[in-house]
């Protein structure tokens, strides 16, 4: 029988089963450090929507506006009442408007003047921000500090209709993504200008790795230009000049190193079925022997109807037939150190289901068999 159908959801990766060496970039192996992103985040407002604002339910919407306008120099007394829809015991009935939530991510080296995208996602009861626009927010770090200024028009991809109690709706109207909708104003300081070493960090800690990183910049630049710091990070002497330095770094980041393989992993999804084994797997001696047992039970109703002089009466009767069926599914032997290539060929003869070989990979780790990390996800 065969493992691998187009009816199983189940895909078994065997990476890597030739055994041939590979070599990645240092720039795609390690970051800079200092050079992370940072969150912000702000409250704004959306005007311009089309009655699915938060209305006069969401009192902070109302005075958010309240505030906004005053900055600007319009009296609530008079003008205020012209163009909303009402004002009820204080409450705006905006419903022309929305208080939203603006989230971004600032880039390292991110300089005054760079555009960035921004999240902008409804905080009352607004029902879509398709066709509004953001009015002019600061957006903060985690310190305080206003690192840039978001505003611009938005452009929801979610449509929402509805009538006569029937309603359609397609994607998410109340979260928008808006491309280059916010400006960097503030530079967040970084050790790389000012550092005797740039770092490096791994982003798998690997000590393999980092010393495959080590050796591949000291064998380029020279003996003690590179040094370990510990399994994730490299510290490398760079030239003081910055021109230099940033030319250096080019260099180091373009160079290719073999990294050390990754742990022995089996990754079970059991929602899908999809099971996912790294080559580096291996299992001790172990029987293994999977069958299911399937009851089948079939009822069958019948009338017993008396003798015509017995004077019973009519009755109805149900019999039921169960039987009972176990596969014969043979045992398999997996031999000592057995790789990835004879596992999958063990599982193939018994016929397992995504199911099965799921259960037989949870009770190979169980009994201590298998030598790999078992994530279930």
């Amino acid at each position: 029988m065969k493992f691998l159908r187009t009816s199983l959801a189940c895909i078994v990766l065997s990476l890597g089963l030739l055994g041939a060496a590979w070599a990645d970039r240092v720039k795609d192996l390690t970051t800079v450090a200092g050079a992370r992103s940072n969150q912000l985040i702000g409250y704004g407002v959306v005007v311009g929507l089309q009655g699915t604002g938060d209305g006069a339910d969401v009192t902070f919407t109302g005075q958010s506006l309240k505030a906004m306008l005053n900055r600007l120099g319009v009296s609530m007394e008079g003008a205020l009442s012209d163009f909303v829809t009402g004002v009820d015991g204080g409450k705006l009935d905006v419903k022309n408007a929305a208080a939203v939530m603006i989230t971004a991510e600032l880039p390292g080296f991110a300089k005054p003047g760079q555009k960035i995208d921004i999240n902008v996602s409804a905080l009352g009861k607004a029902t879509s921000l398709r066709g509004g626009n953001l009015l002019l927010t600061t957006l903060r770090g985690v310190d305080g500090q206003v690192y840039a200024l978001a505003q611009g028009a938005l452009n929801a991809t979610g449509v929402e209709a509805g009538a006569a109690g029937s309603s359609v709706k397609v994607g998410v109207t109340t979260a928008v993504r808006l491309p280059n909708g916010a400006t960097v104003e503030r530079i967040v300081e970084n050790p790389f200008e000012t550092s005797d070493h740039v770092v490096l960090n791994s982003r798998v800690s690997d000590f393999t790795t980092v010393t495959a990183i080590v050796n591949a910049i000291n064998k380029t630049f020279g003996d003690g230009t590179a040094r370990a710091v510990d399994g994730v990070s490299v510290a490398v002497r760079a030239p003081e000049d910055l021109s230099q330095r940033v030319a250096f770094m080019s260099m180091v980041e373009n160079l290719d190193v073999q990294p050390g393989e990754p742990n022995a992993r089996v990754v079970v999804n059991s929602r899908t079925g999809t099971v996912v084994i790294s080559r580096n797997v291996r299992v001790s001696p172990a029987a293994v022997s999977h069958g299911t047992i399937s009851v089948a039970i079939a009822a069958t109703n019948e009338v017993s109807q008396p003798n015509a002089l017995a004077q019973g009466q009519t009755q109805q009767v149900q019999n039921a037939n169960v039987a009972v069926q176990e596969a014969k599914n043979p045992m398999f032997l997996f031999q000592p150190g057995a790789d990835l290539r004879q596992i999958v060929d063990a599982v193939n003869q018994v016929g397992a289901t995504p199911s099965a070989l799921i259960a037989i990979l949870e009770a190979l780790k169980q009994s201590g068999s298998l030598r790999a990390e078992l994530v279930v996800i």
